[in-house]
């Protein structure tokens, strides 16, 4: 069972290469991420771990519930929770993300957050008022991304000389690897713990 999810893995991740290639993403030929929540879990390091983490929940709970049904609603409910807590406050934290001034961020780049100060300070985060587009961009910001939304870079080109500074913080590319481990790393350690458990309820109810 692991060893397939790895090999679909593998697959998976020759199939997206060109989509994910930081040379399309600098082109903007491609807006996907390898960081993206639904892709980044479902390659060859992490996809395997999940698929043994799954399996570890539901032993636990058909051990804990000893009614199929129950036990495998109860196994979705758990793994879906811990699915999204890993994408939504795990993955993010394992490494520090990177902070630049830059408005050349890489496109590959995976974009925590984005905010902007003036003097020092914090002015907003995300996209300006209207009131402030009218008063500095009255023309609209100078470069225009897909579907039509601005460019950071278009819209430092008409708040930087305000005296606004655009900071973004974000995880680079390069540590796709990294964190593919890490999270495979931690998933394999509840795994086996829970595996663990499993066994020694097993062998504590038959005695």
């Amino acid at each position: 069972m692991t060893a397939a999810a790895g090999a679909f893995g593998v697959l998976l991740s020759w199939y997206y290469q060109p989509y994910v290639a930081a040379s399309h993403q600098g082109l903007g030929l491609s807006q996907t991420s390898a960081f993206n929540a639904g892709l980044f879990d479902l390659h060859e390091v992490t996809f395997p771990a999940w698929t043994l983490a799954a399996f570890a929940i539901g032993a636990l709970a058909g051990m804990l519930i000893r009614r199929v049904v129950p036990a495998i609603a109860a196994t979705l409910v758990a793994y879906a929770g811990l699915a999204f807590a890993a994408g939504t406050w795990l993955r993010p934290a394992y490494m520090t993300p990177v902070v630049t001034s830059s408005v050349n961020v890489p496109g590959s780049a995976w974009v925590m957050s984005q905010w902007w100060t003036k003097g020092g300070k914090f002015a907003f985060s995300g996209w300006p008022s209207v009131r402030l587009l009218n008063q500095y961009c009255p023309a609209g910001p100078v470069g225009v991304g897909p579907g039509g939304k601005p460019k950071a870079v278009g819209l430092a080109e008409c708040l930087t000389p305000h005296g606004y500074t655009q900071w973004t913080s974000y995880q680079p590319a390069s540590r796709f690897w990294p964190f593919q481990w890490i999270e495979g790393g931690w998933l394999l350690v509840l795994s086996a713990l829970l595996i663990a458990v499993t066994v020694w309820l097993v062998r504590r109810r038959a005695t």
